[in-house]
């Protein structure tokens, strides 16, 4: 279960073809980001030569840009709840 700040308006995933951690994190998180959150908009998109990123829409517009390489199923969870 992936617990998301409330503040969170928007969530994307941008994703190379090679990042299988972020991808598995994605597929294992997703089913209950939107279990919970059905109305929050949750974008996946694969990009080829981009770096592994999450993107966070917050009120008024307000964007968090996080590029997530090297992070741990943890270390993504800590973000979504904290921006």
């Amino acid at each position: 279960m992936v617990a998301l700040s409330p503040a969170i308006r928007e969530l994307r995933f941008l994703l190379p073809q090679t990042a299988s951690s972020l991808k598995s994190f994605v597929l294992n998180a997703y089913p209950s980001i939107k279990q919970q959150h059905p109305h929050l908009p949750v974008l996946i998109r694969e990009c080829q030569g981009i770096q592994p990123t999450v993107v966070v829409r917050l009120e008024k517009g307000v964007e968090v840009k996080k590029h997530v390489a090297n992070f741990s199923d943890a270390e993504l969870k800590s973000f979504l709840q904290n921006p």
